[in-house]
């Protein structure tokens, strides 16, 4: 039987593989737009973003993970092994999802896990259901405002720059570097504060913490993890989220970019989980649909909303089903 503190010790190394893949997988709501509208070098961008996301949750503080460690379940009935199966669950998911290039929500695959685990450990009863609908309706409404942010910022600048020399890119150009930071860090404080629930759980869970506050070096494990992942880059979603949906353009890249970044920032200081994902991938959508409907090429985003309908139960059905292995293997830690 494994020891209280290897099983904790076992947990926090896979909350950073977790982080670390949170980062390569979204690596492309940032630099997609900018590598696609040839605003800036693929590296350069990631570098930027990398740097951002390590940043961000030193900056904006933990109401996200807080949300998530103390909303979702009740803390008594998390054990490591609740937590571990629902880490798993969601690095395997993602790892679906990267193969076939499709951007997916890490955020709504963490939590399925979370329920679908402690459902199986604890009963139904241990959802705090309030905390749960919060989460819902954060996560449903934000891809929605993203969609509909990105309609009205593109009409809005094109009303703005109507009659204006192509000189007008160069702008857009430059001024994606500063709505890339703007987004950057508001998807590193939503983002990283997940990892940082994962590990502070797993501190309460193993005794090593009497409440669900978190220490320093929890913040500055998690920024470090999401922003390594950044730095590497998922190349097959950037792709889609860069071409996939349409030839995106200096002036695309700049509006989705603003959208994003102000919806994901105001979901971050109200403590609210949404996914980056589908924020970016929606106001992307509604940039182009702006334009021209048939500029978008829906065969994409219908690929993309399928996997965001699989994601819920099929993560929460993944961890279920890990639950008791991995219990029995921890000693039931």
């Amino acid at each position: 039987m494994l020891t209280c503190e290897v099983c904790t010790v076992a947990l926090v190394a896979v909350a950073v593989v977790f982080g670390f893949m949170n980062g390569f997988q979204n690596s492309a709501n940032i630099v997609a737009t900018l590598i696609s509208s040839r605003a800036m070098r693929p590296r350069t961008a990631l570098l930027l973003s990398a740097v951002a996301h390590f940043c961000a949750p030193f900056l904006f503080g933990v109401a996200v993970a807080t949300t998530i460690g103390k909303d979702v379940v009740n803390p008594q009935t998390i054990t490591v092994g609740v937590v571990m199966a629902a880490v798993l669950s969601t690095i395997g998911w993602n790892l679906v999802t990267w193969f076939f290039g499709l951007p997916s929500s890490s955020t709504h695959a963490l939590v399925a896990g979370i329920v679908g685990a402690a459902t199986v450990a604890a009963g139904v009863d241990a959802i705090h259901r309030d905390g749960l609908l919060k989460i819902v309706f954060a996560l449903a409404l934000s891809p929605l405002l993203g969609l509909i942010f990105g309609y009205l910022g593109m009409k809005l600048i094109l009303f703005l720059a109507r009659g204006a020399s192509p000189r007008v890119n160069w702008f857009f150009k430059r001024a994606q570097t500063l709505t890339a930071v703007g987004l950057a860090l508001s998807q590193g404080t939503n983002d990283g504060q997940k990892t940082i629930g994962i590990i502070t759980m797993g501190l309460v869970a193993g005794g090593f913490l009497p409440d669900f506050v978190v220490p320093w070096w929890v913040v500055a494990l998690s920024a470090l993890a999401i922003s390594l992942g950044i730095a590497s880059g998922g190349w097959r979603i950037i792709k889609t989220l860069g071409t996939g949906l349409y030839r995106l353009r200096p002036v695309d890249g700049f509006v989705s970019q603003g959208s994003s970044a102000t919806i994901i920032l105001g979901a971050d200081l109200l403590g609210g989980p949404v996914s980056a994902t589908q924020v970016v991938s929606s106001s992307i959508i509604g940039t182009g649909s702006a334009q021209r409907v048939s500029m978008v090429r829906w065969g994409v985003a219908g690929e993309i909303l399928t996997a965001w309908m699989l994601t819920i139960p099929v993560s929460a059905l993944m961890a279920a089903l890990l639950y008791y292995p991995i219990n029995h293997f921890l000693g039931g830690t």
